[in-house]
């Protein structure tokens, strides 16, 4: 049945890729602002293959152009819109804040930016973002991710574990890039992601740890495919979309289990725990047994459709723009 969702126009700044290719799959008209020489604030679609309802707008053009939502992510934006729209988001124009993170001050009393305000929603990615901000009197929602589909791509062919991580060495103990190491013991692990070249001389792995660079989504899908096991090694993250995308492709996973991982990753799907050495006998088992790799990836492929695909994240989001523009 067709959405009687209204369409809309909606301004969003392109912050995270993987969130925003998603996003822009919708219904809507979304722009993106573009400010020459700024990546940061303005890099608009960037080469993204994206539908042609996901438009480049100058920042000079903003302040003439009709908007009926804006989709908050940093809170700059919230200087950003005024100054740029010439609308104060909330007041003038509606807006949702999108909460892409868990806290990063103390947990559980960390309180939000926007928890001091009532005009403009907090939408979070995962329950478990939402329970550990101190929201204040922010209304409050949960958008679970949910990703276009990249097809059952699991071959397995690789006895080695597979993971992505950006940036591995500056966050190290946030990323579990620390935990590498031990997990080599059970298993060679090829790490995929920005700055990961020099993993491969991690100390105390044996040259176990493979960096293997920053690859095109495509590329990417493909590669993590060929090994036979998703390792995820966050300690304190929102639940990560490489972590459903390996998902998606029909990987088992083993991860610790923090934060969002533990509702994401049912027990048919792989192994969970915070307990580093059962996490290792887990990786071992899995590439060592092909068969019960693959048949344990494909229960999570199966629950990631369920949970987190496309077309019911687009339907949440659908949901919320029409309550925030009625």
């Amino acid at each position: 049945m067709e959405s009687t969702t209204p369409l809309l126009t909606v301004l969003v700044w392109h912050v995270h890729g993987s969130w925003t290719t998603s996003f822009v799959q919708g219904r809507h008209r979304y722009l993106l602002p573009v400010l020459a020489g700024d990546s940061h604030w303005g890099r608009g679609r960037g080469e993204r293959a994206w539908p042609d309802s996901a438009v480049d707008v100058p920042v000079s053009e903003l302040a003439n152009t009709p908007v009926d939502v804006v989709v908050l992510q940093r809170l700059e934006e919230l200087e950003l819109a005024q100054r740029w729209l010439r609308r104060s988001p909330g007041k003038d124009v509606p807006a949702v804040y999108v909460e892409h993170n868990a806290p990063r001050g103390p947990a559980a009393t960390t309180r939000h930016p926007l928890a001091g305000r009532e005009d403009i929603p907090v939408a979070h990615v995962t329950h478990f973002n939402e329970l550990m901000w101190d929201n204040g009197i922010a209304p409050t929602v949960v958008v679970p991710h949910g990703l276009p589909d990249p097809g059952h791509q699991y071959t397995g062919e690789l006895p080695s574990a597979v993971t992505m991580i950006n940036e591995p060495l500056r966050r190290w103990r946030v990323t579990g890039t620390d935990l590498l190491p031990a997990f080599a013991e059970a298993a060679p692990i090829d790490v995929f992601g920005t700055r990961t070249e020099t993993l491969s001389d991690l100390p105390g792995a044996g040259g176990r740890v493979r960096g293997r660079g920053d690859l095109k989504t495509a590329d990417l899908h493909r590669e993590a495919a060929r090994r036979r096991v998703y390792l995820h090694t966050a300690r304190w993250t929102s639940l990560g979309f490489s972590l459903l995308e390996a998902m998606h492709l029909g990987l088992p996973i083993v991860a610790l289990g923090t934060t969002e991982s533990t509702l994401a990753v049912p027990p048919d799907a792989g192994v969970l725990s915070t307990d580093v050495t059962v996490l290792a006998n887990a990786l071992r088992e899995l590439v060592h047994e092909p068969d019960f790799a693959a048949l344990t990836g494909k229960s999570a492929r199966e629950f990631a459709l369920r949970h987190f695909g496309l077309s019911r994240f687009l339907d949440d989001w659908d949901r919320l723009l029409a309550e925030v523009t009625r």
